[in-house]
């Protein structure tokens, strides 16, 4: 699978804004106390092994709570209440050699939070020859016992099952293994978007689209999923913002736009400036309410001053969803949810929806009016005036951008109609080629199992009309969250 290279990325984490809290990692390895006397320097050598993998856990915006080498049930239960006292988001079982099931058991049966067991081998193999030579068979086992990692892992696996708590698993070694390690940071990465999710604020500005029906969310069910917070804003309080926005502002903003935007000459001054006015109110808005997402629409008409901020809010927000607080339209809750996840992931996540099929290339078109997200757009993107904003009030200024070409991942937040939320995910490809220059964000994706199969089996799955698209592939980082999360993710490729 491919993704993002980190360098990459560095500039949209620095942008992604971050719960109050840090995210904080349990670690625990387990041994048996019986073995410390019996076995010279067994219990310092697993002790390091612990060390190693707390180190290698170590990343900026994440806390470890390493409780070191748990050998007794006594310290087991005494780990389980750190751990709640700690408050940590997701535990690390690093299973250094047979120890009892009963030093796991009373840890995260009271920590209560996901656990990962890490079987974790210390070397590619024991060297046979070397150790066959040591003629002392207590060092011999001594030597055996710091490379049986493997051993207790059923045993623990039995008792978290019998005892109806999920685990999940990472087998390989502790040093030189990519393919392990990566998994580890995949955990890790999903845990804390999982906790950004648990922290995040989601504005919701104005109402649904009249009649758009699979939009209309259940937002209670939103809050029980992913926690967090959905904040009331009215419309007027944005426009209340705007009169308040100087022309320095104004004039600020503007200049600001000529860097992050490609502004084309038929764009006026006043349009310009109608924009940046509610992009500056829009951002004391954001900062006033500690928003950390937001879903809008509104028409405005009967009332010229909300009309005249809503159709001026496109820049703005795209701005907004390009500094980590991800806009989406049509008051799209479950889209925002999914955009906010492909963000916090480092990928971007871009609104979109089908816009045509493209038989001769075997592509689907997709995208949106309203904003994009800047910082995963292939170039610059470009502003446009629109003398009708098609399907809603008002005229104005819009972007028009593709999604950067090379792998994407779509993403939909769905309402299953059981009371719970699933994950719909496809991996792809933005592709060079003609798109339609209308002033709306549109792309070309191509799918392994080409445009026909994708289209009909993504809507086999009943998700709302909406999605969002990030760049690289991280379908497996969104198994792993739909997994802390409890709930299902369908793949469709």
């Amino acid at each position: 699978m491919t993704s993002p290279s980190k360098n990459s990325l560095i500039g949209f984490l620095m942008n992604v804004p971050s719960p109050s809290r840090p995210l904080r990692v349990g670690l625990f390895g387990i041994g048996l106390d019986t073995y410390w006397s019996q076995f010279q320097g067994l219990k310092s050598r697993l002790e390091g092994y612990v060390q190693i993998v707390s180190d290698k856990l170590q990343r900026p915006g994440v806390e470890i709570v390493n409780l070191g080498l748990i050998d007794t049930p006594e310290g087991a239960v005494e780990a389980g209440h750190q751990f709640r006292k700690e408050d940590v988001d997701i535990i690390f079982l690093h299973v250094t050699t047979y120890a009892l099931s009963s030093t796991v058991l009373p840890v995260v049966r009271r920590a209560k939070v996901p656990v990962v067991v890490l079987n974790l081998s210390p070397e590619m193999a024991i060297d046979y020859t070397t150790f066959n030579k040591m003629g002392d068979r207590t060092a011999m086992t001594g030597e055996w016992l710091a490379h049986c990692s493997a051993c207790p892992v059923p045993e623990i696996a039995n008792v978290l099952k019998r005892s109806g708590i999920p685990f999940e698993q990472v087998t390989g070694r502790l040093h030189d293994d990519p393919e392990c390690w990566d998994e580890i940071d995949a955990w890790i990465e999903a845990a804390r978007v999982a906790h950004t999710m648990s922290h995040n604020r989601l504005g919701l500005m104005g109402h649904y689209y009249n009649g758009m029906l699979d939009i209309y969310s259940d937002t209670t069910l939103q809050c029980a999923i992913f926690g967090g917070h959905l904040e009331i804003v009215e419309v007027e309080d944005l426009a209340a913002l705007r009169r308040e926005v100087t022309p320095a502002q104004i004039a600020a903003r503007v200049a600001d736009f000529r860097v992050q935007f490609q502004v084309g000459p038929d764009c006026s001054e006043f349009e310009l400036e109608r924009a940046a006015r509610t992009s500056v109110a829009l951002d004391r808005l954001v900062s006033e309410r500690n928003l950390g997402s937001m879903a809008y629409y509104h028409m405005g008409t009967g009332n010229p001053e909300n009309e005249d901020t809503i159709s001026s809010i496109i820049l703005g927000n795209s701005l907004l969803t390009a500094r980590g607080i991800p806009v989406a339209g049509e008051y799209e809750v479950k889209n925002a949810q999914a955009m906010k996840i492909m963000d916090s992931f480092g990928v971007g996540g871009s609104f979109t929806e089908y816009y045509a099929m493209d038989w001769n290339e075997d592509v689907v078109l997709m995208g949106h009016d309203g904003p994009g997200h800047i910082a995963i757009a292939e170039g610059k993107i470009k502003v446009r005036p629109l003398d009708v904003y098609h399907g809603k009030v008002g005229r104005g200024l819009s972007v028009e951008m593709s999604v950067k070409h090379g792998p994407v991942t779509l993403l939909s937040v769905v309402e299953d109609g059981k009371g719970s939320l699933f994950f719909l995910v496809a991996e792809g490809e933005s592709v060079p080629g003609p798109i339609f220059e209308i002033g709306n964000t549109n792309s070309r994706y191509r799918f392994p199992i080409g445009a026909r199969a994708f289209v009909n089996n993504w809507n086999a799955q009943g998700p709302a009309h909406h999605c969002a698209i990030g760049v690289g592939h991280i379908a497996h980082k969104l198994a792993k969250l739909a997994t802390l999360l409890s709930i299902r993710i369908e793949t469709i490729c």
